[in-house]
């Protein structure tokens, strides 16, 4: 590699490193501001300091299973006398933060599927940022060739939404009227993708029915819909949840993959919420792929997984 493009490479890694150094602020501080003074003076370690980890890892909302696992593991190093001072508690931490998050540091590739497109389903709760992740996925496979379905069909504003997306981002829409048969819309945005011969099919999904049951049922249809129209077709159902819900959010991964069998989680507002931790809650408890994250509200500021640059983000020194 030349020595400009190399440059140019290392200014975009150190960029998004800054971007996700910031989104993480918030969890960062609550995670660690402190703990440096708390331990200063001390001229041994002891449960106590353990016992103020477990309190900012239980505030962030890492979990209490989760909690549990990372001080029982911090407190056998104590007790081998590996644990001297600050750093080798956070490098410790560090080390045991990677590796529950390894196994879900999975991040979504599209290649040739099987039969185009490769439809990406999303679900999710009103509210969570769901039409602003298809429009960020929209941009993200851009390249490959994509096509949104409008199949939340029971919010009048959700089909505008994508619509505005699909303006924003030069893709075609497929959309019913207020009402329609989400199934059905899903279908023709199926032979409007292969008729294009576009590689990815971006689906929208009802966030909320009159009752939980109508939801799953409602996504379930979807996904019949899909066999229906071709076995082949692959689909990657993305649930996206919201970090700012915290402990909720592992209510929603368990109804949604009960229901429809979730593939990957793209976690939103990480800039947003100090509640950061819950990625590790749900790593711990689901092992789905983490697929995305989100940092902000441009465009560009969805972005890929990767466990650890996650973890030292979260970790870094203001």
């Amino acid at each position: 590699m030349s020595a400009q493009p190399r440059k140019q490479t290392e200014a975009a890694e150190a960029g998004l490193w800054d971007r996700l150094r910031l989104a993480l602020g918030k969890t960062r501080a609550g995670l660690t501001a402190g703990l440096d003074d708390f331990i200063h003076g001390r001229k041994v370690l002891d449960g106590a300091v353990l016992e103020e980890v477990e309190t900012r890892l239980l505030l962030a909302d890492v979990g209490v299973d989760t909690t549990r696992a990372i001080i029982d593991r911090l407190t056998a190093r104590l007790q081998r006398g590996e644990l001297a001072d600050l750093p080798a508690v956070v490098n410790a931490l560090r080390a045991h933060m990677i590796e529950l998050l390894a196994p879900v540091d999975a991040p979504l590739f599209v290649f040739s599927a099987a039969a185009r497109p490769f439809v990406i389903l999303v679900v999710g709760v009103n509210g969570v940022g769901k039409t602003t992740t298809i429009g960020k996925l929209a941009r993200y496979f851009h390249d490959q060739g994509v096509v949104l379905a409008a199949g939340d069909t029971f919010r009048a504003a959700a089909a505008e939404q994508i619509q505005h997306w699909g303006r924003q981002t030069g893709v075609p829409v497929i959309a019913q009227p207020t009402g329609a048969d989400a199934a059905a819309v899903i279908f023709d945005a199926l032979a409007a993708s292969r008729a294009r011969d576009a590689g990815v099919l971006i689906a929208d999904t009802a966030g909320r029915l009159h009752n939980k049951r109508n939801l799953m049922e409602e996504l379930r249809k979807v996904r019949r819909a899909i066999g229906k129209f071709d076995p082949l077709v692959e689909v990657e159902t993305l649930l996206v949840i919201d970090a700012g819900t915290g402990g909720n959010a592992v209510s929603q991964v368990r109804e949604f993959h009960a229901a429809v069998g979730v593939t990957g989680l793209v976690i939103t507002k990480l800039d947003g919420s100090a509640r950061g931790g819950v990625v590790f809650a749900l790593a711990r408890e689901f092992a789905l792929p983490i697929r995305f994250i989100g940092l902000g509200e441009k465009a560009d500021d969805l972005r890929p997984f990767a466990a650890e640059p996650f973890v030292n983000a979260l970790l870094a020194e203001d």
